[in-house]
């Protein structure tokens, strides 16, 4: 294997590639010299550009193959090793390509004879429009730096190919034409709803006119400018009296602050423009080139800072166009379902709320902060639609399913009357759940049950009254943590406690200790490869071995507590024995306030989370140490079943209706009552109306769950003989079923239970 000299750089070249702009001659004559030049500069014997035309990608010039190939040899998107990096829109850099399993012959090009290839896409508008590739006879290491050397020229290419200046107005057209049949794609839901409306590309499709630069210091002077101008504009949207922009929001937007000054992102820029680049043209090639590194990273806090990368990449590219992002969200339609590759969640908060009625990543995850702020305001998303902003067109009609995890763009008549009528059907049950926000939560024989929500945010305060909720049974702390750079001091935690306890009033609010770990990492705390996250180093093992974190929160919790029942609760307690540790360490903190005589809560409740069944067995040893018990069913199932939930493969594989996790949770119902302690589901499994069918059946008298799920099983509970149920499960507790979930739901029908 052969290796390779430094690459010479970009700046040479694209001097060149302006130079054969001005030259006179066919667009064909100019498109076969810039092929001469990128393989005189790659020091290549083979340079070939694909361009996608009527869905195929076909050979437009060529230095080094057969001149016949041109315009007869064609591949398919996805076929061969240039039909994959236009599939993947990724480069591929190969030392032996012909052993690729992907290769593919094309005889009538003559390649045979070279081996190596470097391939990359040619990307606009964040659509692939062709490839271009180098090739070498020798078998050839390509160096990093070559790789970047030819993204470069890449991205130069494609808007010469889309402004006309190397192919015809006919080719231009074909190349540019977007897919216009309907299409129908799957992803995951990150946050339930239903709705209907016109396509908006987030990131604006802003025309690069020029992207070689004339004058480099202008060029300079140009994004230094721009910078100051998006940083402006960020210390503006900080200072804004918008009561939705606070605690984690706030910290949101602080840590945006913190990216929009780092220095080692601006050098980037910086080199990019002195390479030969325009402002723009090195905003799109640094923008390109972090997106191309991050795609790896499997760490859920870094890939998150892809999205605040791209979100500042983006506004800085409107600043340099002369446009704001605030002037981009003014122009959204009434029915607006924005569509982005990924998104920060200070940027959702750009756009109109009223007017925005879903929105659509090719990213994303549940956890991701834009999922966490958009489902606090309702606003349906669907994620993991891959390609989706390739095949859809601003204007577009478009409805999203987001309780199927499903998009339909450009959707036929048939299609559109199914939706239209669920969403009336959707509109009428949320209308009647509406109506029964004052109607008790007692069940047909008269059992009152607690209805609470999980909270996370400030702006979710606001569910408490619109469902009429008895409280807050799970406040996860650890929003706040995720989201700012270093640790969030005591009195800005005491701030946000307060304002959630004060909002509650007399309701209880749960706050739990902070729950980082496995897929929530904390950016300023060292992180160590673990091979089973879920199951490592996270939660109260955390707060145990950096007791530091937990005596601030607890001391902030404590102060913002003054004159109310305060009510904490520890997560992943796994034995009595760390229970004792971190009560000891509630105490301690209890105890420091007293001896400075300063104000104290009226009462402090402790409790724990049930999430690692070892605990159950420990139950009459823990239960007189606490004063409640909450359930987390979510991580309970997967310690329960030895199942990692964040495995597709293992998603539906078990069932939190089967007769072992059924029969669980009666134990658990049985001991918590021997004791007279209040238990709680806060999981998922409070949440779905059948499954709190089932949790009332065992005992449960308290579920807290997302607010949208209050209406459904308020209703549920409404309709149920809770005696009766329990009578019914008697029978079931030991059959060797996998779920007991149809002889639940027979029983419902037979019942009248609404589920």
């Amino acid at each position: 294997m052969i290796a390779r000299a430094p690459s010479p750089g970009p700046r040479g070249l694209l001097r060149r590639l302006r130079e054969i702009m001005a030259e006179a001659g066919s667009v064909d004559e100019r498109l076969a010299r810039v092929v001469r030049s990128i393989a005189a500069n790659m020091v290549a014997e083979v340079c070939s550009v694909y361009l996608l035309r009527n869905d195929e990608l076909e050979l437009y010039a060529t230095e080094g193959l057969n001149p016949e190939a041109i315009h007869k040899t064609r591949l398919k998107v996805g076929e061969g090793l240039v039909g994959d990096i236009a599939a993947h829109a990724r480069p591929l850099a190969l030392a032996d390509a012909q052993n690729h399993p992907q290769f593919a012959y094309k005889p009538e090009t003559g390649e045979e004879i070279y081996h190596s290839l470097l391939g990359v896409p040619l990307q606009r508008d964040a659509r692939v429009i062709g490839v271009l590739v180098v090739q070498n006879k020798t078998r050839t290491q390509y160096s990093e730096e070559e790789v970047e050397v030819l993204e470069t020229i890449s991205m130069v290419l494609a808007e010469m190919v889309a402004s006309g200046q190397l192919i015809g107005a006919e080719d231009v057209a074909a190349v540019a034409r977007a897919p216009s049949l309907p299409f129908r794609a799957d992803g995951r839901v990150l946050s339930e709803g239903l709705a209907i409306g016109q396509a908006v590309l987030h990131e604006p499709r802003i025309q690069i006119t020029k992207t070689i630069a004339d004058d480099i210091p202008l060029e300079k002077s140009r994004l230094d400018a721009a910078v100051a101008s998006m940083r402006d504009q960020v210390n503006q949207m900080l200072d804004a009296p918008d009561d939705d922009i606070v605690g984690e929001s706030r910290d949101v937007l602080e840590t945006y602050k913190m990216f929009a000054h780092d220095t080692g992102w601006l050098a980037k820029l910086h080199g990019a423009v002195e390479s030969g680049l325009t402002a723009e043209a090195a905003v799109l090639r640094v923008q390109g080139d972090t997106r191309h590194r991050m795609q790896a990273i499997t760490d859920p806090y870094l890939r998150e800072r892809l999205a605040d990368l791209d979100d500042l990449a983006n506004r800085l590219l409107l600043h340099l166009s002369g446009k704001t992002a605030r002037s981009v969200a003014e122009n959204l339609p009434d029915n607006a379902i924005l569509f982005a590759k990924a998104m920060g969640p200070a940027e959702l908060l750009d756009y109109d709320r009223r007017r925005l009625q879903a929105l659509v990543l090719e990213e994303g995850t549940s956890s991701s902060h834009v999922a966490i702020v958009a489902r606090a305001l309702g606003i349906p998303v669907i994620g993991g639609i891959g390609g989706a902003i390739a095949r859809v067109e601003p204007g577009d009609q478009v409805v999203v399913d987001g309780d199927h995890a499903q998009i339909f763009v450009r959707p036929g008549p048939d299609v559109v009357r199914a939706f239209e009528q669920s969403l009336h059907l959707r509109q009428a049950r949320l209308a009647k759940y509406a109506a029964q926000r004052d109607e008790p939560p007692i069940t047909r024989d008269g059992k009152r049950i607690a209805l609470l929500v999980n909270a996370g945010l400030l702006i979710d305060l606001a569910h408490l009254d619109e469902t009429n909720a008895d409280g807050i049974g799970l406040y996860r702390t650890e929003l706040q943590f995720l989201v700012r750079p270093t640790m969030p001091k005591a009195d800005a935690q005491q701030q946000i406690y307060r304002r959630v306890i004060e909002h509650a009033g007399e309701r209880p609010v749960v706050f739990r200790t902070l729950d980082v770990g496995g897929d929530k990492v904390l950016p300023y705390l060292a992180k160590h490869p673990e091979e089973n996250p879920a199951m490592g180093w996270r939660a109260i093992r955390i707060s145990l071995d950096r007791p530091a974190l937990l005596k601030v929160q607890l001391r902030a919790m404590l102060q913002a507590a003054e004159g109310h029942v305060l009510h904490v609760m520890f997560p992943m307690i796994a034995e009595v024995d760390e229970f004792r540790r971190a009560r000891k360490m509630l105490d301690r903190e209890v105890a420091r306030l007293k001896a400075l005589k300063r104000p104290m809560p009226r009462d402090v409740k402790v409790g724990t989370m049930l999430e690692v069944p070892a605990l159950a067995w420990q139950l009459p040893a823990l239960l007189p140490l606490v004063d409640f018990v909450s359930v987390g069913s979510n991580d309970l199932m997967q310690f329960l079943f030895a199942t990692d939930r964040g495995n597709p493969r293992m998603v539906d594989r078990y069932d939190p209706l089967s007769p072992s996790m059924v029969s669980f949770l009666r134990w658990v119902v049985q001991q918590c009552k021997t004791y007279e302690k209040p238990l709680t589901m806060c999981g998922e499994m409070g949440s779905r109306p059948l499954e709190a069918m089932a949790l009332l059946g065992l005992g449960f008298e308290r579920l807290s769950m997302p607010a949208n799920a209050i209406g459904p099983v308020k209703e549920m509970l409404r309709s149920l003989d809770v005696l009766s149920l329990a009578e019914f499960l008697e029978g079931l507790y030991y059959l060797p079923d996998h779920s007991l979930r149809a002889r639940l739901e027979e029983f419902a029908r037979e019942n009248g239970v609404i589920v």
